[in-house]
Order: structure tokens, then sequence, then C-alpha cells
């Protein structure tokens, strides 16, 4: 078998690999650690639907300027969130503070 002949087979062989992968995708929804209900309603539906469409769900708080002394805040916005959307999804990793962001990973139930 010559070599040219081996690196096609094989660049055949990654390319089908590739395609049978499963492609994660991620959505993100961000909120204020001041956010009022309305506003968490609203943003609470659209990230069932991402859940339901299967991707995870990447949900933060943003903290402007000064309003970092409100970190308990926003914990408490994502852990309710992560209550809310129990049914949906799963907490994949727990409000982590970086920097001016606290993130917090939803993966959808399968």
């Amino acid at each position: 078998m010559d070599y040219k002949k081996f690196l096609y087979e094989q660049k055949k062989r990654d390319k089908a690999l590739k395609s049978k992968a499963t492609k994660v995708i991620i959505k993100e929804i961000r909120f204020g650690p001041q956010t009022d209900d309305h506003d968490y309603d609203f943003k609470k539906k659209h990230a069932e639907k991402f859940l339901k469409e299967g991707a995870k769900l990447k949900a933060f708080v943003f903290f402007k300027g000064r309003s970092i002394i409100f970190k308990e805040q926003g914990q408490i916005l994502l852990l309710r969130l992560a209550q809310d959307l129990e049914e949906f999804g799963k907490v994949e990793q727990m409000p982590r503070l970086e920097g001016k962001r606290m993130t917090m990973f939803i993966a959808p139930r399968k």
C-alpha cells in the first residue's frame, strides 16, 4: 500500500468520525444582580426553551462597577434559577465568581 492511499483512507476515517460526533451548543443568559421578577421570568422561559432543544445553558450574573458588593444577591438569583429549571436540566457547575462574572452551567436532562 502506498503512502498516498494510506493518507486518503485516514482522512476518510477522520471525516466519518467527525460527522458522527455530537456538537455541544452552549446558550448564554445574562442577569444583573438587581434583576426584577418580570425580567427573571422572561429569561427563565428562554432558558427552558434552550434546555428543551438540548443545548447547554450558561447563566451568569454580570457585576458592573460597584455592584460587586451584591455577590450574595447574584448567587441567590442563580440558585433560584437552578431550582426553577430542575425538571428541565441538572446543574453541571454551581455558581462560581470569575472576575466580575458569576457563572453557572446547566445541562439538559435526557
